[in-house]
């Protein structure tokens, strides 16, 4: 049997880093698949009403090698990908996510020809704030314009409420997700090429969302906005870009955006693989930049996400997240502000964080060699190296979580700190 592209530019094939993007062709990996592959096409031919649950299947649960955990997150991207586009065709063409009773309508615009590894996309947040239904209309009327690109899918999204958090509600992360996952696959988006902006309110968004949404982006820019009480901390991965009208006083943001920039030269000068950042105060400009700003679209266009970097800094903010890249929490477990570190080195993982928290690690080849016993050390206590193994449960549940397939993981385990 050959697996192949399903109608998709792109595949998901094995390399010697791991999981990465390739244009075009097929993926061969057998002519008869093993028998956990089997049984899952066999599983996945069923209609999903009637399937039971995955987990429970014994083919979930069994050992792959690294080609066989490959081909089955082939297998379970080609299912998940037509089920969007069965089920998510009307919220595409109606351009409106609806999530918990609110609604994000957002325009599509696309420029250039599509790379061989997909699109890349731009989510760009309006201003406005605490004012009328029409004054926010317009600011996203303006936000649709405000910026073009040399390429890619540039969306402009229209806040589902009015109030002055606009793009910092908890209802944000959800839609954003939904979106991005929907762009995959209908607009064919790359989705280690994601880029977050905002202006004004959007800014404020991009301060807070940036931090605590970095796994799903590959750079942000925050264009003449305010953090409020947004920690830095989070962005160890992903590049941040600071624009700021020189003459910006209003609740002094531009004073804020000199604080944020020595905060993280602070953390670059402590992490030197991490925290990119630029910051930039527009000459003579208040909080309209004239579209000085727009220079840092490409800036950010110059990064690529990796979805599974080796070190992680993950910050909770207000709005808890269950994941953030490889790992995994009970966000009844953690509360805004629990800090914890992760880093992969060799075949060691160090956590550190508040003791007794369970947290799950989830790991793939590319952050270590799944064919060797892996070491845990939680807080400076080392474990006993334990045996791993890839499943197709622990594919189809990261999988199912974000709709990445560039995002899924083989092996996990919990540990407490």
């Amino acid at each position: 049997m050959k697996i192949f592209g399903s109608g998709s530019s792109w595949l998901l094939l094995s390399v010697t880093a791991g999981l990465a993007w390739f244009g075009g062709g097929q993926f061969s990996v057998a002519e008869t698949l093993p028998k956990p592959l089997a049984d899952l096409e066999a599983y996945l031919a069923q209609p999903r009403e009637q399937r039971a649950e995955l987990a429970d299947q014994a083919f979930a649960n069994q050992p792959l090698n690294r080609e066989e955990a490959i081909a089955a997150s082939q297998l379970l991207w080609q299912e998940h990908r037509a089920w969007i586009r069965q089920t998510r065709q009307a919220e595409i063409q109606a351009g409106r996510i609806e999530l918990d009773n609110k609604q994000m309508p957002f325009v599509v615009k696309k420029f250039g020809e599509k790379p061989a590894t997909g699109y890349s996309l731009v989510l760009s947040m309006h201003g406005g704030g605490q004012a009328p239904a029409p004054v926010n209309d317009r600011q996203w009327q303006n936000q649709q314009s405000l910026y073009t690109l040399t390429e890619g899918v540039y969306v402009a999204p229209r806040a589902p409420t009015n109030n002055w958090n606009l793009w910092h509600e908890a209802h944000i992360d959800a839609m954003f997700d939904r979106l991005i996952e929907d762009l995959v696959v209908f607009e064919e988006v790359n989705p280690n090429r994601v880029y977050l902006t905002g202006y004004s309110a959007g800014g404020d968004g991009v301060y807070q969302l940036a931090p605590r949404m970095a796994d799903r982006f590959a750079a942000a820019a925050m264009m003449a906005g305010h953090p409020n009480e947004a920690s830095p901390l989070g962005l160890r991965n992903l590049p941040f870009a600071i624009h700021m009208g020189e003459k910006d006083s209003a609740y002094k943001r531009n004073e804020v955006a000199q604080t944020w920039g020595k905060s993280l030269e602070k953390l670059h000068q402590a992490d030197p693989e991490g925290y990119v950042f630029q910051v930039k105060l527009h000459e003579g400009m208040g909080h309209w930049m004239n579209r000085q700003d727009a220079e840092a679209l490409p800036w950010m266009a110059q990064f690529t996400r990796n979805p599974s970097p080796k070190k992680i800094v993950w910050r909770q903010d207000d709005v808890l997240q269950r994941r953030f890249y490889w790992l995994s929490v009970d966000t009844s477990q953690v509360k805004a502000g629990t800090e914890i570190t992760a880093q992969v080195t060799g075949q060691t993982v160090d956590l550190q964080g508040p003791a007794g928290l369970p947290l799950t690690v989830r790991l793939r080849d590319d952050l270590v060699d799944l064919n060797q016993p892996v070491q845990i050390i939680t807080n400076g206590k080392s474990t006993t190296p334990r045996e791993l193994k890839r499943t197709i449960r622990v594919l189809a549940r990261s999988l199912a979580e974000r709709g990445d397939p560039t995002a899924t993981f083989a092996s996990e385990l919990t540990v407490e700190l």
